[in-house]
């Protein structure tokens, strides 16, 4: 037989709605979004409704690409079209990232504000990473994401944000060199770890935690050698470590080796250590003035990465 399936039902969707340009080339509004909800998904709009609070930072976008992609098998011109976008988005995603440098992405929660601990700790993490030469990499937003991407500011190095398309009524945060926006999430993902030398983890979400454990299944199966997993804040990720070490390794499902693999502390220094043994061991980098051996192609989506004045940074594609 050679007859296509139906998709999967998705939420319905209001045929009157235009289809809204967001980023490099147009995308079809969210599956099931309200018109004047500006991108924001119906699950998140009645979790805002019972809770009282505005619609939290990220958890939905103006772009429907991804909600269509997963709904099924589609129309065969369809899939091609798709296929050729996902080509577009890592294109775009491999070019614009080339020549930041080696990055540390750090992860965790957009709730926390600048007076919160957490945030004072990414904040000192960004400052740190950013003297030791590397760029800091992020999701772009609120709380420790700005933290983070403030440290590095505060020293003069390189930041970045990375996220898929935002809902309308939610932006980056104003301390950011580069902002760089995917129609698909395993994109933004991916380019994290490709373009990332450690991964460093505050407190956080849903979220927070895929990264966690993407990270630690691909440093498990070998995809990635000696890649540091810092997790910072030992009061918060206590229950997770003693489920890990003390439920998981004594059951079997992963070996005491595994568990090692992550660094739970409070301490930069420490933190910093295996970030820096890492890097100069593993990855061979060293530390000096180097003249690059390439240089960025302008007919490539290229271009090197001057200081942007806060708020004003610059947008890839």
């Amino acid at each position: 037989m050679d007859e296509e399936l139906p998709p999967k039902p998705g939420p319905e969707v209001d045929a009157a709605r235009p289809a809204a340009p967001a980023g490099p080339a147009p995308a079809p509004a969210a599956p099931g979004a309200d018109p004047a909800s500006g991108g924001i998904p119906p699950v998140e709009r009645q979790v805002s409704h019972a809770s009282g609070e505005p619609p939290r930072w990220g958890k939905g976008t103006l772009s429907g690409e991804e909600g269509v992609f997963l709904r099924g098998p589609q129309p065969r011109s369809s899939e091609i079209a798709r296929l050729l976008r996902i080509c577009a988005d890592f294109v775009r995603g491999v070019r614009a990232l080339h020549f930041v440098g080696p990055c540390v992405t750090v992860f965790g929660s957009a709730r926390f504000g600048e007076d919160h601990r957490y945030y004072t700790l990414a904040r000192e993490m960004g400052q740190r990473l950013g003297k030791a030469g590397f760029t800091v990499m992020t999701g772009g937003g609120p709380g420790i994401m700005e933290a983070a991407n403030r440290g590095a500011r505060d020293v003069g190095a390189r930041s970045i944000g990375c996220n898929i398309i935002l809902p309308e009524e939610q932006r980056h945060n104003d301390y950011l060199d580069l902002w760089l926006e995917f129609h698909y999430f395993f994109l933004r993902k991916m380019m994290l770890v490709k373009y990332s030398y450690a991964f460093v983890v505050l407190p956080g979400g849903f979220g927070t935690m895929d990264e966690i454990f993407e990270c630690a299944t691909l440093i498990q199966t070998g995809k990635i050698k000696d890649f540091p997993l810092v997790l910072m804040g030992t009061e918060f990720w206590q229950p997770l470590k003693d489920f890990l070490c003390h439920r998981m390794v004594p059951e079997g499902t992963i070996l005491p080796a595994d568990c090692d693999r992550i660094l739970f502390t409070d301490s930069v220094d420490e933190a910093m250590e295996r970030i820096l043994g890492a890097a100069t061991r593993e990855f061979g980098l060293v530390w000096q003035a180097a003249a690059p051996k390439d240089s960025p192609r302008w007919y490539l989506g290229e271009g090197s990465l001057p200081k942007a004045d806060a708020g004003k940074a610059r947008k890839a594609g």
